[in-house]
């Protein structure tokens, strides 16, 4: 039985690469949130978008399998209010209706397609609620949540202040820059990480317009590409949530990894004890994106957060 002013939510977060739940009671008097159930599933959804402008169909079933799946934990959770949000694929994709419907008939939910704005507003929220108080990291705050498809910057103090959405994720600039003749560079060329490299900064001076990322003084990183930077740094024999949540990677690190991961070839990569399988091929992009970010920034160290846009919908639902 809950307690008196709790709520239990499931927030679903569906983007280019991966697919995750969070089931959690909420409680928006006392700012608590506590995780009961908490995956992720890499899907690929965004395969091929970039180019073809759809969902393909096999990543289409590859997200409705996991879908099923996350149905049944939500039921034997006995959640009492469901939201699934929608990011970069789907947003960019001619035939998202066939992805609307799939999800409804499944989840009985209609998943919202949101704009880069709203998802930004999200993942601030879940990576800087409860940073509250700590007076060694100072703001304002400058979260930025590396994507599959997209890479959201927000900055803020207690509130958002500014926020943007550019194209550049870890799948989108792997597709565009890394992928020759339907496989991914084992490893790179040098003209194919300058290529994207451009590409990156091309999307940091489009954010910039917006966003005054010069002016933050805390660097708070989010998602995948972020967390395994973190467990890689950090050399953890497998991918451990409480030793990634809140650590801190410097600008050295960062540096020294990606240019490891841009050298490395899949099996190299897939031979790193915390990596995931899913990961592997769109590491090294992601990598590139942080570096780019902290370079272009000044910032010494990025501060790494296991909470994101999940949590940030959660609260949205309590």
């Amino acid at each position: 039985m809950l307690e008196p002013g709790f709520s239990r939510v499931a927030a679903v977060d569906c983007g280019t690469n991966s697919i995750r739940l969070l089931v959690a009671d909420v409680n928006p008097a006392t700012g608590e949130l506590r995780e009961l159930d908490r995956r992720m599933t890499i899907v690929r959804l965004g395969q091929d978008v970039d180019r073809t402008g759809r969902l393909a169909p096999e990543a289409l079933e590859r997200t409705f399998a996991a879908c099923r799946e996350y149905a049944e934990a939500i039921r034997e959770l006995r959640v009492e209010k469901v939201r699934f949000v929608a990011t970069s694929a789907s947003r960019d994709a001619e035939n998202r209706d066939e992805f609307v419907r799939g999800v409804l008939d499944i989840l009985g939910v209609e998943p919202e397609v949101i704009t880069g704005e709203e998802e930004a507003a999200f993942s601030f929220t879940g990576a800087t609620k409860e940073l509250k108080g700590r007076e060694d990291l100072v703001k304002p705050y400058l979260v930025v949540d590396i994507g599959g498809g997209s890479t959201e910057f927000v900055v803020g103090d207690e509130q958002v202040r500014a926020a943007r959405s550019v194209d550049v994720g870890c799948v989108r600039m792997t597709e565009r820059h890394l992928v020759v003749d339907g496989k991914v560079a084992d490893p790179p060329a040098a003209e194919q990480i300058a290529a994207m490299r451009a590409d990156i900064e091309a999307a940091l001076h489009l954010a910039e317009q917006t966003v005054p990322l010069g002016e933050a003084r805390t660097l708070v990183g989010l998602a995948g590409s972020v967390t395994t930077v973190s467990a890689i740094a950090q050399e953890l024999p497998e991918y451990d949530t409480e030793a990634i949540h809140h650590s801190r990677v410097s600008l050295e690190q960062v540096r020294e990894i990606t240019e490891r991961l841009l050298r490395s070839t899949h099996a190299e990569r897939a031979a790193i004890p915390s990596m995931h399988p899913g990961r592997v091929d769109v590491i090294a992009a992601g990598a590139l994106v942080l570096l780019s970010i902290m370079e272009r920034i000044g910032a010494d160290e990025v501060v790494v957060s296991e909470h994101d846009i999940l949590d940030g919908i959660a609260w949205s639902v309590a």
